[in-house]
């Protein structure tokens, strides 16, 4: 694809950033100051914000057409949001990128880069980070095994900062999914893809929004959305330790039929199974409940989020 010149808007959600949006910004104009035959805007959606956020970002719509403001009415989480930002993009393509600065904007030369080349979605993988040793291992651990039971090839380390053209906007925009998840999601499109490598920096500025319930969150939307597997395993461990179970009562009664006078099991064996079989009973409803629940989130039809504000949406600038 050769794109002599192309408006590009860049999408970043939002919640108390206050510290990082203005530098964030300013790093985002720089990289495009050496991309002149590219111009920008830049859309912040607010996921209802209880710092400054909103207001430094007014200030900076005060001073800078190109910027964009959406504010959510209320917190609607780190799925719903994002993904709707990105349906607002009107450029000839758009980047999503966290607000927090761990998504580099220099990468976004060579990001546009791959898009003129031919990629109409391009992925920036992280090859390394500045977090804790263990958290990246059992991020990479979890991508490695959502990979073995998905249905269909999912990019590991990658979290949506991205490129994606306008025709791969469009069809997001008739995804009517209020609650996707859209790392799988791109996956399961196809249409030319590329990748970028980086090593992703700490958070310098704020706390990060990420704990583990927005780590679970993420991973069973993953799981539930994209392989049924583990409704498969329920049934063949089902099969299997009623099998074990016959075999044992088998065992059991033949020791009691040979030495029926001496052989006493006791009630250890019966607590143990006992607390084995619940345990795996409450595991597989549990997993049954998510995929019901996740069919709960789908039949409401929910919009993915409802604005409180919008500013400076009268026009794309030139």
């Amino acid at each position: 694809m050769e794109v002599a010149v192309a408006h590009i808007t860049v999408v970043s959600p939002t919640y108390n950033e206050e510290k990082n949006v203005e530098e964030l910004y300013n790093q985002i104009k720089g990289e495009f100051e050496g991309l002149p035959a590219h111009t920008f805007d830049l859309i912040f959606i607010d996921n209802a914000s209880s710092d400054n956020t909103v207001e430094v970002i007014k200030r900076l719509i005060a001073n800078d057409p190109r910027v964009r403001l959406i504010v959510n009415s209320r917190n609607f989480g780190h799925i719903r949001s994002p993904f709707y930002g990105l349906q607002q993009a009107e450029g000839d393509c758009a980047i999503l990128m966290a607000s927090d600065l761990q998504d580099p904007p220099k990468l976004i030369p060579e990001i546009i880069a791959r898009w003129e080349a031919g990629a109409q979605i391009v992925k920036a993988v992280k090859t390394n980070s500045e977090e804790s040793f263990l958290m990246f291992f059992v991020r990479k651990s979890f991508y490695s095994f959502i990979n073995r039971l998905a249905d269909v090839q999912l990019t590991k380390n990658y979290t949506g900062f991205g490129l994606y053209d306008r025709r791969i906007i469009a069809i997001l925009r008739e995804i009517d999914d209020p609650y996707p998840y859209f790392r799988g999601l791109i996956s399961d499109l196809g249409f030319e893809q590329a990748t970028v490598e980086f090593f992703q920096p700490s958070r310098k500025r704020g706390l990060t929004k990420n704990n583990f319930y927005t780590l679970y969150d993420m991973g069973v939307l993953g799981i539930t959305n994209h392989t049924k597997i583990p409704l498969r395993l329920a049934i063949f461990g089902g099969v299997i330790l009623g099998i074990v179970s016959f075999l044992f009562g088998l065992v059991y009664l033949l020791f009691k039929i040979l030495y029926w006078d001496r052989f006493v099991a006791g009630t250890t064996p019966i607590l143990i199974g006992v607390f084995f079989f619940s345990s795996v009973q409450l595991f597989f409803l549990g997993i049954l409940g998510e995929y019901i629940g996740g069919i709960f989130t789908q039949v409401q039809k929910r919009p993915l989020v409802f604005e409180k504000e919008r500013v400076n949406f009268t026009k794309v600038p030139d």
